[in-house]
């Protein structure tokens, strides 16, 4: 039996006190001292894991005021916070050992879009993809351009001072900030812009914290001048932190160039206003192969002579790696392979502009550039035209960071000296240094970055869990650092400094005590992210040490090597947040963006398990064998559970499990993570095996029951099936399913008489008996339905329609013997149950397959885990059974495509247009079943496209569920609602997942038609 873990460091006085004094002092956001949130709050994008006090979500401006206000009073001197956007630094910035404020939950709103003059307002908390879909109708975006674009706050870009591909066009964050809403210590609102003299002298002229910090900046940018030109670099990426260098600028003084880059050390950013650009019309993306990445970055420095708008370069360890990604499916066109020469380096250079002839002229002038110049080796080049091609080769290099986290055992890729800058003509002297070193340890890595700007990002490889390799980010980190200087460059070119602030003193020299007096000016107590890039001069607090902050390793380390390598999905997850992906129209991870709450992540999930083996391990409990243990105990210890249950709902007795099942309680277990996240990270797999362990302790609610046992009884209530229904159907049932069974409802089983339809089509069961006796050409004529549950009994309609489709199409259908699949017992956590299931089905499957006749399943949830679950559990004894339309493109002839375009209507009645709603499961997991559909129905002359769609909420049983229903309908609205709405006349959709069309039924009211049943409509 698993442990009972009582709750973990127990907040601090000062820190009860400070949120009590939130509290009364009329906060209205949400304050979490839980376990769970403190967990998932206590890691970013880094190597670094630093357990806050709490966490707390401001509403608004006035919620942050509230605390501004009670931060400066001297009874809370002692506490103190650390502004969070998106969390997806990669040095610790937004990590404290105080409180966290966290703006992305809530100060998430879009203010103002002034077109005519080009400019937005937003909070901070706004997304960069979110404020550039919201700008792209009105042919406008925000240029600074980054790999976490769809996760970044606003407000994280501008504490950084954001930039990536295209900065030595657009330059950098800072660049596009116009003017900034910070709430400074003591509650003050404050308004930052462009000033001219007399402005600025009346502000500095205030006997307040603002004439303070007005008096202090001005008096550097004019009495030490000559220091600041001498020690800031001429670079594009001169990320320091407290940017003096850009105080005046032509003749006008700006605060804001020390607010950007301040990492949340200054004070509380509420909102921003912004310039924005317009699109430009046309680009095209040149994408460059090499032999040598060495090759590929001394030609970039060539290449940049000819003015393109930006060029990236990625070596050949992260394109190997997007090769095994789902990414490749969409871009592998415009990076053929040959064997005999590999592509080991790759440079995408991009042109683009309003006039369609000028970008072209200017592209054929690289072009020929390209086919004259043999200063090195090119392997060969492609032409990508358009956003939509281009976005998806830059979508594949976005992945590149996530990516590195996805290699083979345990030494990953680690983020600590990861974006240096130097002068663009001496980064490929930099890299071959820079290589040197880490090959003097004899590490492997990853390299990708912004050429143009003299920015690489190289990532080596370590396992963090290893002291010895913990031990080397040390004597690294010096020697990059004494590296960058010594060609002219920085450590912290892009991302920040955050716990490597450390070597600020140094860079800046006689300048740093600059910018203590700027850090004592704003925050005199050292309160706000103390630590980073700067310290008051007579603060006890120095600034942080990269190897005296505790590292993620340090905590896995304590967890049994057996379970962190039984549990590696959850282990290595590497913070890197593209579980966060803000769009609603994108199946990753939809009960985060329906709660906004960071426990209900991929990421969030797979810190709190990791957390919770290791507390497991800390109280002797292995949790390998405890599995074994809970499935041969079975019913026995129901008494030991039911006294826990007992335990916990009369005294409340506290577990940090409770915490964790709420957040496994939460998820679909839809596998969107595994199949979309860079590092695939699995959580339904860990979520079944957490719920497994978690009731060999406490008592199961009675809906796991009613899940489980689906497919086993539906075939005796299917019997019945009016009678099911109409009992179903009363009030009174549902409302005792939803107090005391845990589910709102059941659907309803399908009134078609299936005995019936087998008779009209002579469908025949398949046995080995049936099998055995067909010819060979029989059997080649022949397919074999794998029935599930869901559409055999709740949507017979679509089996008749599949075994009426098959028999158009001259096929004989034979109907495998109906066993439970195990799916609803895998995703409640009845895990040996699951494995008994599955080893009987697979039996008698494996047996008809002997055949070679093709098994079909109609559900794509259901037959996918043949693939997955199946695959795993046994290996190459797991049966073949195909998609739908797998099937469908397999035994499509040409016939059939001249009997399309024959019977063509024409132009006078246009083709009806079909859009096709894809199963999130399916789409995440196995994307060229997308296509597969597409081709199926242009053999068969008919038009399908695919609508980008997030999920339908349903996801199994999910929607059906008491406690998540509500989830469920918001998850809908975020995506397919509008979709289902939005419906033309000229359009039919589609969708393809049973649970898909059972909810848009359920919260729509309409019946959305299976892909096939098109196709039996057409062909008949």
């Amino acid at each position: 039996m698993i442990a009972r873990i009582a709750p973990q460091n127990a907040l601090a006085a000062p820190y009860i006190a400070f949120l009590d004094a939130l509290r009364v002092a009329g906060f209205s956001g949400e304050i979490d001292c839980e376990h769970a949130g403190r967990t998932v709050m206590s890691t970013d994008n880094s190597i670094y894991q630093r357990v806050p006090q709490a966490a707390v979500y401001p509403r608004g401006t006035e919620d942050l005021q509230t605390i501004a206000r009670l931060m400066a009073l001297p009874a809370h001197r002692q506490v103190v916070l650390a502004p969070r956007g998106g969390g997806t630094g990669t040095n610790g910035q937004s990590l404290t050992d105080g409180i966290i404020v966290d703006v992305s939950r809530h100060m998430n709103r879009i203010l103002d879009i002034d077109c005519e003059n080009r400019r937005v307002r937003v909070q901070a908390g706004v997304v960069k993809d979110q404020l550039n879909a919201a700008l792209r109708p009105h042919g406008l975006f925000f240029a600074p351009e980054l790999s976490t674009s769809n996760r970044a706050t606003i407000g994280g870009m501008i504490s950084t001072d954001a930039s990536g591909q295209g900065s030595c066009t657009y330059g950098k964050t800072r660049d596009h900030v116009l003017a900034l809403d910070t709430v400074l210590l003591g509650g003050e609102l404050h308004h930052s812009e462009s000033l001219e003299q007399a402005a600025f002298d009346a502000l500095a002229a205030r006997q307040d914290r603002v004439g303070t910090i007005y008096r202090t900046v001005g008096q550097i940018a004019r009495t030490r001048a000559s220091e600041i030109e001498e020690k800031f670099p001429k670079l594009n990426r001169c990320l320091t932190g407290y940017d003096l260098a850009h105080i005046i600028e032509n003749g006008r003084y700006n605060l804001n160039s020390v607010l950007c880059g301040s990492e949340g050390s200054l004070g509380f950013l509420a909102e921003a206003t912004l310039n924005v650009l317009p699109i430009p019309k046309h680009s095209i993306l040149i994408n460059i192969r090499y032999t040598s990445f060495m090759d590929a970055l001394r030609d970039a420095q060539a290449l940049m002579a000819l003015n393109p708008l930006s060029i990236e370069t990625v070596d050949s360890r992260v394109l190997m790696l997007a090769m095994q990604d789902i990414v490749w499916h969409g871009v592998a066109e415009y990076f053929p392979g040959d064997e005999a020469t590999p592509t080991l380096g790759i440079n995408l250079v991009e042109f683009s502009g309003d006039d369609a002839a000028d970008v072209q002229a200017r592209v054929d002038a690289f072009v020929n550039h390209l086919q004259s110049d043999a200063s090195v080796r090119r392997i060969g080049h492609t032409l990508a035209r358009g956003s939509a091609s281009i976005n998806k080769i830059y979508a594949m290099r976005k992945r590149a960071v996530g990516l590195l986290g996805n290699v083979q055992g345990e030494a990953r890729p680690q983020p600590f000296v990861e974006d240096t800058a130097v002068p663009p003509e001496n980064l490929a002297d930099f890299i071959a240094e820079f290589r040197a070193l880490l090959d003097g340890h004899g590490l492997q890595y990853g390299m990708f970055g912004h050429v143009d700007a003299g920015v690489l990002h190289v990532r080596p490889a370590l396992d963090m869990k290893d002291p010895a390799q913990a031990a080397l980010i040390r004597p690294i980190s010096d020697g990059v650092a004494a590296l960058t200087q010594r060609y002219g460059g920085l450590l912290w070119g892009e991302h920040g400094k955050g716990v490597r602030s450390e070597y600020s003193p140094a860079f800046f020299g006689s300048l740093y005590d600059a910018l203590q007096d700027v850090k004592a000016a704003f925050d005199p107590h050292n309160q706000l992210n103390p630590g980073k890039i700067a310290t008051p001069r007579d603060s006890a607090v120095p600034l942080l040490r990269i190897d005296a902050v505790t590292l993620r390793g340090e905590l896995d380390r304590t967890i049994d090597e057996r379970v962190w390598q039984s549990y590696e999905s959850a282990v290595h997850c590497n913070g890197n947040g593209a579980c966060y992906n803000y769009d609603p129209d994108d199946a990753k991870c939809l009960s985060w963006k329906a709660t906004r709450e960071r426990i209900h992540s991929p990421k969030g999930r797979a810190s709190l398990m990791r957390e919770w083996l290791r507390l497991q391990g800390d109280a002797g409990v292995n949790v390998l064998e405890n599995s074994q243990q809970v499935r041969r105990a079975g019913l026995r210890n129901w008494v030991q559970r039911a006294r826990n249950s007992w335990r916990r709902s009369r005294s409340g007795q506290a577990d940090f499990s409770h915490q964790v099942y709420d957040a496994m309680a939460g998820c679909l277990a839809c596998k969107s993570c595994a199949g979309q996240c860079p590092v695939k990270v699995n959580v339904p797999e860990f979520r079944s095996r957490f719920l497994e362990l978690y009731h060999g302790r406490y008592l199961r609610p009675m809906k796991d029951y009613l899940i489980g046992s689906l497919e086993f009884t539906i075939p005796t209530l299917a019997r019945a099936p009016a009678l099911y229904n109409g009992i179903m159907r009363r009030s009174m049932v549902r409302s005792l399913l939803a107090r005391h069974a845990g589910m709102v409802d059941s659907p309803e089983i399908a009134l078609d008489d299936f005995a019936s339809a087998l008779k009209r089509y002579d469908v025949l069961p398949a046995t080995r008996y049936t099998l055995a006796a067909l010819s060979q050409a029989e059997r080649s004529r022949v397919v074999v339905l794998v029935q599930d549950a869901f559409t055999r009994y709740f949507e017979t309609r679509l089996a008749i329609d599949w075994i009426a489709l098959a028999t158009h199409m001259g096929y004989r259908v034979m109907l495998a013997p109906y066993l439970p699949n195990g799916k609803p017992l895998q995703v409640q956590g009845f895990l040996g149950a699951f494995e008994k299931a599955a080893r009987r089905n697979a039996a008698q499957l494996s047996a008809l397959a002997q055949y070679d006749i093709p098994l079909v399943g109609l559900d794509p949830a259901m037959t996918l885990v043949y693939r997955q679950e199946y695959a795993k559990l046994l290996g190459s004894a797991a049966p073949t059974v195909m998609l739908p339309q797998e099937w469908l493109l397999k035994v499509a002839t040409p016939a059939d495509a001249a009997r399309a375009t024959s019977s063509a209507l024409p132009e006078k009645h246009p083709k009806k247009v079909y859009r096709l709603l894809a199963h999130c499961t399916e789409k995440t997991n196995y994307p060229s079943a997308v296509s597969q559909w597409q081709s199926v129905f242009e053999r068969h002359g008919l038009s399908l496209s695919v609508t980008p769609s997030g999920c339908c909420g349903m996801s199994g049983t999910y929607g059906h569920e008491t406690r998540n229903v509500q989830t469920s309908k918001i998850i809908f609205n975020q995506s397919w609602g509008p979709i289902v709405a939005g419906e033309q006349e000229n359009e039919t959709l589609v969708a393809d997942g049973y649970s898909c069309r059972s909810q848009v039924d359920r919260l729509a009211g309409k019946q959305l038609p299976h892909p096939l049943q098109v196709l039996l409509q057409h062909l008949s």
